[in-house]
């Protein structure tokens, strides 16, 4: 049995722990929105009145948040290889994306992840730099023309999946994005369905039937991809082999595709969008930016040159903090465990969440202040704790494709900046919906100007 920080005989039975109250529980699954619009303040008030370790409500189903860095640590590490990624997403998605990287645990886990990693290598963020490049000034020359008034969130989302289209699939961009994008939406809802009936109009089938175009449109592509010697996502995993010279299956490629293609548009869409309206609040940090990205001397950065864009760095890290994609990471424990002077056993279901840990005020100046230099050489707020700041998760499960998205976020970033300027309506909040992926729900609504 684990052990952290207590004594056997002195820690306690799993009924000990403080639990949330049935009324609190019914509170954040059926108003503000079942709990996406705002689990953050739900989450703060747990951690007032109950402390770091609480039960949840929850029927026959154990059921723990852990909250705090030394949580994420302990659970995200999972040295001991007690914590199943696997059981609770498949739960959560594992009828819309069964059998993506995430969803797996263990050696199938490790494998899988050693075979997809040759596609996030270097050379391959290189060529994929040089690729997106032209891809984000046609798309982005096209905003000028809303004039005024503009969607950022949607222009965002469209730009992220086009890309996706040409780095992951190879293909060019056409009308099939437009149901593609919708399909993305239809399933990444489904995935947060409480009703998980197939019947027709309800957003659970709707994420199915969405799941059915992307499954028929690579299927149709498949057989061209396996004689390709592409450089774009798709071809790279045809391809791909561990060192026994064992490749994927067909439906491993299927599965991860459909996966890696949600994760990377939507979650790159998210840290923009936020980025997008935390430099329209604050006109000194736009300013800022816009001059080192003018110092560049080039709008279309090479991989290698974009660690210089120092401040927009800070800048995407610390909308990472306040807006993480992810705002909470499931495990299921498969063996039981100690944490925190309490017994759990086996099956329980534990949360830990990016979001709280990034507002806490024991590990952060001002939390609720947007302060990139708080990542800054003189003051590393996050290096306080290994587990303070998790937008990535951590551990075996970190995210894969960390670098290509930092990558593709610093480079459309960098050409929005040289291409136009941009500000809200005074005295606006971005209505935040945080779960299952952060995004506002008005689009965000930007005065966009282009720059001489």
């Amino acid at each position: 049995m684990s052990q952290i920080g207590h004594a056997a005989a002195a820690a306690k039975d799993f009924s000990s722990i403080p639990r949330l109250r049935v009324r609190e529980t019914l509170r954040l699954l059926f108003t503000d929105g079942g709990g996406r619009i705002d689990m953050l303040s739900g989450q703060r008030r747990m951690f007032r009145e109950n402390g770091p370790i609480v039960r949840q409500f929850s029927g026959p189903i154990r059921f723990a948040y852990l909250l705090g860095p030394d949580a994420n640590n302990f659970v995200l590490m999972d040295r001991e290889r007690i914590f199943s990624a696997r059981r609770p997403w498949t739960q959560i998605m594992g009828s819309i994306f069964p059998n993506g990287l995430l969803l797996r645990d263990g050696e199938e886990h490790k494998r899988h992840r050693r075979i997809m990693y040759e596609a996030f290598k270097r050379p391959a963020l290189r060529e994929y730099a040089e690729r997106m490049n032209p891809m984000i000034g046609a798309g982005i020359d096209k905003w000028h023309e809303a004039n005024g008034s503009f969607l950022a969130f949607h222009a965002i989302k469209q730009l992220t999946l086009d890309m996706a289209t040409a780095i992951f699939l190879g293909a060019e961009v056409g009308p099939q994005n437009e149901r593609m994008n919708g399909a993305f939406e239809d399933m990444v809802a489904a995935s947060m369905s409480r009703i998980r009936l197939r019947i027709p109009g309800f957003e659970f089938h709707r994420g199915l039937q969405g799941r059915g175009f992307m499954l028929g449109m690579l299927g149709k592509m498949m057989p061209e991809k396996k004689a390709s010697a592409g450089s774009d996502m798709f071809a790279r995993l045809c391809r791909a082999e561990d060192e026994s010279g064992r490749g994927f299956a067909d439906q491993d490629i299927f599965d991860h595709m459909v996966f890696l293609m949600m994760a990377a548009h939507d979650t790159t869409t998210s840290t923009l969008t936020s980025m997008m309206y935390e430099l329209a609040r604050h006109p000194e940090w736009q300013d800022r930016v816009r001059a080192e990205s003018e110092a560049l001397g080039t709008d279309e950065p090479a991989y290698d040159d974009i660690d210089r864009l120092t401040s927009l760095t800070l800048v995407m890290r610390e909308s990472l903090r306040r807006y993480p994609p992810l705002p909470v990471i499931p495990r299921t424990s498969t063996a039981a465990f100690e944490f925190g002077g309490y017994r759990f056993p086996a099956n329980t279901m534990v949360v830990v969440s990016p979001i709280f840990t990034h507002h806490m005020e024991e590990w952060w100046e001002d939390p609720f202040r947007f302060d990139p230099e708080r990542f800054s050489p003189a003051r590393r707020e996050d290096e306080r704790h290994t587990h303070s700041w998790i937008p990535f998760g951590g551990g075996p499960h970190m995210c894969l494709g960390k670098k290509f998205a930092e990558t593709q976020v610093r480079l459309i970033m960098h050409k929005l900046l040289l291409r136009y300027r941009w500000s809200v309506a005074p005295g606006y909040e971005m209505p935040l919906q945080q779960a299952p992926i952060s995004k506002p729900r008005d689009g965000l609504p930007i005065h966009l100007e282009a720059l001489a």
